[in-house]
């Protein structure tokens, strides 16, 4: 964190002794110093974010600050960084959210007692050191590899009360039909792009300003549209094809349609595999007897499935048009754990409220939902397993378990790590700051 003193937050806590002098160094690791008002300000941030600190914080958080600088200076090593523009587009997200949620910039900045830019540039600094830290961890840890044998005996040696309750969990197959779309309301959506476009193209407006006022991609708009950094691969291919043969950033591309509907795209910058662009998405609007007769078609489809004509999972292989489960017999997966297995709130709210009273082996009537793309489309849900709350076993939640075992060994390798580092780097601690139960080893040791 940065040095600078927060003053209105500073006199506001109660404080270590030393507390009538304005800052002073209350930790030195390495030769970086840590000022009781890097603590005080990280203080009241997480007092800001309803954190819950388990402990003393003046204990707590300068500890966690020493352990951050020591990842830190091993990422200078490892020549470890991030892309800036990930981390801007990340730290534009939360403020927007904030934004969003105290209803204005004025409340957030009274909120936090500071300007909006000074909260930016504050967030663009923890952002980036937690992604470079998280990319030190994971470095670290890369070569984890568990047994079957090791898990089981992890398991074993759990207490009773460490045993994770895993609450109840759904496993789901469905079938999904888009609303066939006119014509003519694909084609007012490209004459749209095209303005759009020609507009950009002539200088009379900015992409980034119509990428906000239009866009229907949420999660970009807000940001002009921008994407951030990205390989072919994490693109869908007709986009992809496209961003990548951009050359010129005052030109605007082609329109181009994907799974989530039409885009135009403006190249900010390539680098080597990855390219940032900005977009603006619009989708075709669908009507309400659009909808209908896709319900209709799958309420016909439900009545064959009910009397025997043919299983669920044959009807979704040839009917349904959603190419993440036709390939599957229709079965749902969780995108958390890559399992089949849901809990209720993890499905989408339509298909957990068609669900919840449903026995298993139950289908559905039709009914409308919007898919992943943000899109309506027309659906139909057989529930095939209901899996009551319970103690985790291995027989049941093996990967459950496997998760917390290799989740236990990378925090092992990190721990050994860094009491290593502890021991092989110089520290000191003021005095009245160290009489501390510190989580690692080594900190007092090597004091002066």
């Amino acid at each position: 964190m940065a040095a600078g003193l927060c003053l209105t937050a500073f006199y506001g806590f109660a404080s270590k002794p030393g507390k009538n002098i304005i800052d002073e160094v209350v930790w030195v690791v390495g030769d970086e110093a840590i000022f009781r008002s890097d603590v005080e300000e990280m203080y009241q941030d997480m007092r800001n974010q309803g954190a819950v600190i388990s402990g003393d914080p003046y204990c707590v958080i300068p500890e966690q600050i020493a352990v951050e600088k020591l990842y830190l200076h091993q990422a200078k090593i490892d020549t470890i960084e991030v892309q800036e523009s990930m981390v801007r587009s990340q730290v534009d997200q939360q403020i927007n959210f904030m934004i969003n949620q105290l209803g204005s910039k004025e409340k957030v900045e009274e909120y936090f007692r500071k300007s909006l830019p000074a909260i930016k540039e504050q967030y663009m600094e923890h952002m980036r050191n937690g992604a470079i830290i998280n990319e030190v961890q994971k470095n670290l840890t890369k070569d984890v590899t568990t047994t079957p044998n090791e898990v089981r005996k992890y398991f074993d040696a759990l207490p009773k009360d460490s045993v994770p309750y895993v609450p109840m969990k759904v496993e789901v197959q469905i079938i999904t039909i888009n609303p066939n779309i006119p014509r003519q309301e694909i084609d007012d959506v490209k004459a749209r792009l095209r303005d759009y476009a020609d507009r950009v193209n002539r200088g009379d407006a900015d992409f980034s300003t119509l990428a906000i006022m239009y866009s229907q991609d949420r999660a970009s708009s807000m940001q002009g549209g921008e994407l951030g950094f990205m390989s072919r691969s994490t693109l869908v291919p007709e986009f992809a094809n496209v961003a990548f043969n951009l050359s010129d950033p005052k030109k605007v591309s082609r329109i181009v349609e994907t799974e989530f509907g039409y885009h135009i795209i403006q190249l900010i910058e390539k680098r080597g595999e990855q390219v940032n662009v900005r977009h603006i998405l619009l989708q075709p609007k669908v009507s309400p007897q659009d909808l209908t007769d896709a319900t209709n078609r799958l309420d016909s489809i439900r009545k064959e499935i009910v009397g025997g004509a043919f299983k669920f999972g044959d009807a979704a292989a040839v009917i349904s048009q959603d190419k993440d489960t036709r390939n599957n017999q229709g079965i749902m997966i969780n995108q958390n754990d890559r399992s089949s297995r849901f809990e209720m709130q993890d499905l989408p709210a339509e298909v957990a409220r068609r669900i919840e009273k449903m026995s298993p082996g139950d289908v559905s009537e039709a009914f409308v939902m919007v898919n992943d793309k943000n899109k309506e489309v027309g659906a139909i849900v057989k529930l095939t397993n209901r899996i009551p709350g319970h103690r985790a076993n291995l027989s049941d939640d093996f990967n459950l378990i496997k998760k917390m075992y290799e989740s236990h060994k990378r925090q092992q390798i990190l721990t050994e790590w860094l009491e290593k580092k502890i021991k092989d780097t110089y520290v000191r601690i003021e005095d009245g700051w160290d009489g501390c139960d510190f989580r690692y080893k080594g900190w007092v040791k090597d004091a002066n």
